[in-house]
């Protein structure tokens, strides 16, 4: 298993880039964001994931550790490949699409061309309890806590749109699902 990669970047193209290593060039394929931080001529490192098809070797490369656990989280459900995995880190960050998750919303996952509903909602009943582990108990425990305060804003009659807004107004110092409710409130309000 190849698992990371280090060399000077000889092409980028749709998607993926062309690493030099020792005069033997690799294609990586990449996300969208990876793609548009990496520079021709530069030296680079990514973290890589193999995947052997009966008819090709392909090499996905991952600038942070966070972004490849989650391409490996993905292309462990069942229907989802390495190309509809990185399609939709590409679309969207794998932070908001962690928080989707968490909340039950799917509608991040059908922007992605070849995601339909059934498997959107796939995707989130199989990962919303195995995020813990990519984002670290702190972060996912703070996820938790915000569609918790997304849920009951809805509740009292506000959409969801409206409640993310005020929650991001909030202090970030908060931490109580009920003290931010409130906070949030007096956004609101």
């Amino acid at each position: 298993m190849i698992s990371s990669i280090r060399g000077k970047v000889l092409e980028l193209g749709n998607r993926y880039v062309s690493i030099d290593i020792n005069g033997l060039g690799y294609k990586v394929f990449v996300t969208d964001d990876s793609l548009h931080t990496l520079k021709v001529g530069a030296k680079t490192s990514l973290l890589t994931h193999l995947v052997v098809r009966e008819d090709a070797l392909d090499l996905y490369g991952f600038i942070h550790r966070k972004e490849k656990d989650f391409f490996e989280l993905l292309i462990s459900i069942s229907g989802i490949g390495p190309k509809s995995a990185l399609n939709i880190l590409s679309i969207v960050a794998s932070d908001t699409l962690a928080s989707a998750i968490r909340s039950g919303s799917t509608a991040h996952l059908i922007k992605v061309s070849g995601i339909g509903r059934k498997t959107a909602e796939k995707i989130v009943l199989e990962l919303r309890d195995r995020l813990g582990g990519i984002l670290g108990e702190d972060m996912s425990a703070e996820m938790s806590t915000d569609a918790d305060v997304i849920e009951a804003l809805k509740t009292l009659g506000y959409d969801a749109t409206e409640a993310r807004d005020a929650l991001k107004k909030i202090d970030k110092d908060i931490v109580d699902t009920g003290t931010k409710v409130k906070a949030a409130l007096k956004v609101l309000s």
